[in-house]
């Protein structure tokens, strides 16, 4: 079976992901994921709320579309591969206080954006946002929705655990308009759950998904991870037939972050991951059951029904990608609110204080909790669209470039083509006069296709570890 791409990409689940251990040792090593470029480890520490304030004033005057994204910290337990920024947190009055901070924020962010602003799509995300009560959701919304202007076709997502979301979780969502659900599954082996300390039975899963689909949620997406404790190919094969059965719209692979210099709790399995050329295996074994089921491969770690809004955008290059991962909804400036939150205003990205407490003393000092941010450079912009397109297409058309940053590709990033010509001897890319297209096999490590074009990296590499490997 095989997928021709518009940009004529090949994906074949066979010949394409027949990789040599030796290809997998060479590639296979730490680097960014490109949610943002430059990564957020060459932020400064130095930009203020001032800046800040700055970049929400230029954002006016471009009148751009807003896309909200609001951070929900608190979990009851801890997953011990989570890498996210969480709040470990059983006794759930926490919430309260959480919120009343954020609407704090909320109204101060909301006073720089004007109502004539549409905000096009909103994601909850965590942590846990169905730790949260319904009437804490509704609540939430409805102080959202008295500070933005909120579409009324918005796309609106948020992140669910099933272990602790309740049919009236679901229906108080569906009744706010939310439309979209991404539901953390990983695994459905018993002894990577509990190994793992998330034990989710396959019985619940389903009937949240089903509970969903009948309430009318547009799109279903479920997280898996690969690479986790005591997997296997052929026992993580079981979860991927469990999935097919499921049929959700959208799926993510994601690869295991084995970072336990940022979370030491990761360390208490390492003994534990199965070694990378099994790793590979069971990407691959997972990959082709998803193939062969009819999901189109956007690529790195997600999956897409053929009629999903994300292969639709691909196959028109309209695919975008920003702090949730893969969107359809490119151009509108990102308002990130919550703790650790970031946001992509205009060429600036900030980020809020990762700390609880600093953060409530941020905002009820201020109104803003701006930890650190960027503003994007000439180069930055032109090497950020490069990277975007490769991920999100597969493919950069050099006369795109030329025409849109007034360059001639191939001597601004001649050095960039030299470092790419040992990728194209292993057929993971191929370079023509018009174009830099990524191949089928070399989906697999987009993210070393997009390293080429980091000037940053080099600096970051050499300081402490920073990044997850790409496999």
């Amino acid at each position: 079976m095989s997928i021709t791409g518009k940009s004529g990409v090949q994906i074949s689940k066979e010949a394409d992901f027949d990789l040599p251990d030796p290809l997998l040792r060479k590639y296979n090593r730490p680097g960014p994921r490109y949610t943002s470029y430059p990564p957020a480890p060459s932020w400064s520490d130095d930009f203020s709320r001032a800046d800040l304030e700055k970049s929400f004033a230029l954002a006016e005057d471009a009148a751009s579309d807003v896309s909200l994204y609001v951070h929900i910290p608190f979990c009851e337990s801890l997953c011990l591969f989570c890498a996210c920024n969480v709040v470990i947190q059983k006794d759930h009055r926490a919430a309260a206080d959480y919120l009343e901070v954020l609407r704090g924020e909320t109204s101060a962010v909301s006073r720089f954006v004007s109502r004539r602003r549409r905000v096009v799509q909103v994601h909850w995300g965590g942590g846990t946002p169905t730790y949260l009560e319904p009437r804490q959701m509704e609540d939430l919304f409805a102080s959202l929705g008295s500070s933005f202007h909120v579409a009324p076709d918005a796309e609106m997502g948020v992140e669910i655990d099933p272990r602790v979301t309740t049919a009236g979780h679901l229906e108080s969502l569906r009744r706010l308009g939310f439309n979209r659900l991404s539901m953390g599954i990983q695994d459905f082996d018993p002894q990577v759950q509990e190994t793992i300390h998330r034990v989710q039975p396959y019985d619940r899963t389903r009937e949240t998904i089903e509970t969903a689909r009948s309430l009318g949620f547009a799109s279903l997406n479920v997280d898996l991870i690969y690479g986790l404790p005591y997997q296997t190919a052929e026992r993580f094969q079981e979860t991927a037939d469990r999935i097919v059965e499921l049929a959700p719209d959208r799926i993510a692979l994601f690869s295991y972050a084995h970072v336990p210099w940022l979370k030491k709790q990761q360390g208490s399995f390492a003994a534990l991951l199965p070694p990378d050329h099994e790793k590979f295996r069971i990407f691959r074994a997972a990959l082709s059951r998803f193939l062969g089921a009819g999901y189109i491969y956007i690529g790195m770690d997600h999956f897409a029904r053929p009629e999903d809004e994300l292969a639709h955008a691909q196959r028109n290059r309209t695919l975008h990608r920003n702090f949730q991962g893969y969107s359809t909804r490119a151009g509108a400036d990102l308002y990130g609110l919550g703790v650790s939150a970031i946001s992509r205003i205009g060429t600036t990205y900030a980020q809020n204080f990762r700390n609880l407490a600093r953060y409530q003393e941020a905002v009820a000092s201020g109104g803003l909790a701006t930890m650190r941010g960027y503003r994007l450079t000439a180069d930055d912009r032109i090497r950020g669209t490069v990277i975007s397109r490769l991920l999100c297409h597969a493919v950069v058309k050099k006369a795109e470039i030329n025409r849109e940053f007034g360059v001639d590709f191939d001597l601004y990033f001649a050095d960039e083509l030299g470092r790419l010509q040992d990728l194209a001897l292993d057929s993971l890319v191929t370079i023509s006069p018009e174009e830099i297209a990524i191949t089928g096999r070399g989906r697999i490590f987009m993210r070393n296709v997009a390293m080429a074009f980091d000037r940053y990296l080099p600096a970051i590499e050499g300081d402490r570890p920073r990044f997850s490997r790409t496999l």
